[in-house]
């Protein structure tokens, strides 16, 4: 097969308008591309048979529409795709099985197709989206970082927030909580002396020093593309994803250094694609937050025109 008339696969949900709009700029590059949900669709709507070869996985895949060459593949662009869930009609036992089995298989098959592009890799992404693993590596590359600990020790935690005066809370993983009004999110949050009791024990924390900041960064690297957008709150919040009807965003260019932290960050989990959030100070120091190795960025665009879409599909568009 031509090189260019190998498809890329798109492996995320149906509502998707992310993944839609990378899909339809590669529609427009005139790139073949297969869509499927590996969670929703299959065994329902898909069917698949592969076999190892000397070069890798080989067979073929088909949707309700389209089939696929799992060999002739040149990129994978992994979103968001629904997790394998048990399938209705099955005794739990079962349905556990059958579900673990289609994750192992199917998402196991598509996550090890060869000489081809992944954005992200799933276990790149893991690895990458470990909070404490994202600070070390922050401060090995010699970026700012605020003074954060992670304990249990109400003690260390009362002495941390005496230590640095102002320090916040923010959940070591994305987490919603379950409560009588549905899922609500855990958001960063203040934290006084006095606050800190007995209930710290009951697990592990992450504290930081308060970032007394004048805007944030946000900034999503497509390869070695670097797109830096600056968001101010009226009036400023601690948390800015808490007043996205008060944001001001506007595409600026990175400060000293931050484009080659972010793109040396992404290559040591080799990743191809990230979203950094950084905090802003009042004299004008970036301040590494975290990166999200598959962060949300196209409201990024429709608020400062920055062609990220185009990048993404660049970046598909050439696969390995």
């Amino acid at each position: 097969m031509a090189r260019d008339e190998r498809p890329v696969l798109v492996l995320s949900e149906l509502d998707d308008v992310t993944a839609d709009g990378v899909t339809l700029e590669l529609a427009r590059r005139g790139v073949p591309v297969v869509r499927m949900d590996p969670g929703a669709d299959f065994p329902a709507d898909v069917s698949f048979t592969a076999r190892i070869e000397q070069r890798g996985w080989a067979g073929a895949l088909a949707t309700t529409t389209r089939r696929l060459d799992l060999s002739a593949v040149r990129a994978v662009y992994r979103r968001r795709p629904t997790r394998h869930t048990p399938m209705p009609g099955l005794a739990p036992p079962t349905a556990e099985f059958a579900a673990r089995e289609a994750r192992e298989g199917l998402s196991g098959v598509l996550a090890n197709l060869p000489g081809c592009l992944y954005v992200n890799h799933p276990d790149a992404n893991r690895a990458a989206a470990v909070k404490v693993r994202q600070l070390a590596l922050a401060a090995e590359l010699g970026f700012c970082i605020p003074p954060s600990l992670v304990t249990n020790d109400p003690e260390a935690a009362q002495a941390f927030a005496e230590e640095h005066d102002q320090i916040i809370y923010k959940p070591l993983a994305f987490v919603r909580q379950i409560s009588p009004d549905g899922p609500r999110t855990i958001w960063t949050q203040p934290v006084e002396a006095h606050e800190i009791n007995e209930s710290i024990a009951g697990t592990a924390h992450l504290f930081q020093r308060l970032v007394h900041k004048s805007a944030d960064l946000r900034v999503t690297v497509v390869g070695d593309q670097v797109f830096c957008v600056r968001i101010t709150a009226d009036p400023p919040q601690l948390d800015w994803r808490r007043a996205y009807g008060r944001l001001t965003h506007t595409w600026c260019e990175p400060t000293d250094g931050l484009a080659e932290f972010t793109v040396r960050y992404l290559r040591h989990f080799g990743l191809a694609f990230g979203c950094f959030d950084f905090g802003v100070t009042e004299d004008g120091a970036a301040v590494f937050f975290e990166c999200n190795p598959n962060g949300q960025w196209a409201w990024l665009e429709e608020a400062t025109g920055a062609p990220i879409t185009a990048a993404f599909a660049g970046l598909l568009e050439g696969g390995l």
